[in-house]
């Protein structure tokens, strides 16, 4: 249908990879076209799909910059931050729950 092979689950050509393995050899897409798409079958909905690059066309992932590596450690420090009581928590905070384990269930929490 959009003109790319499509290949059963496994069964894709050498040379092709997904995002994620792409990431695992310390690789990008670099901006290339998706080369094939990879289809799982599903029973109940539609089917899992991924789509495949091509690994000669792949570039090294950009290095980790001074700056890019703080403003990380800044986002991870302020999920770790409960909007309840305000404490850092020392993990980050689920979003389903919204607020630290604590907060959330204050009845649970036994003093030991």
């Amino acid at each position: 249908m959009s003109g790319i092979p499509v290949y059963r689950w496994r069964l894709a050509p050498d040379g092709l990879a997904t995002f994620r393995q792409l990431r695992a050899q310390g690789l990008r897409p670099g901006g290339q076209e998706v080369a094939a798409q990879l289809e799982r079958p599903r029973r109940r909905r539609g089917p899992l799909v991924a789509y495949l690059y091509r690994v000669d066309l792949a570039k090294p992932v950009r290095p980790m910059t001074p700056a890019k590596q703080a403003a990380l450690e800044r986002a991870n420090a302020a999920r770790r931050v409960c909007p309840e009581c305000g404490r850092d928590v020392g993990y980050r905070i689920p979003p389903k729950l919204g607020m630290c384990t604590p907060c959330a269930y204050p009845h649970t929490t036994s003093a030991a």
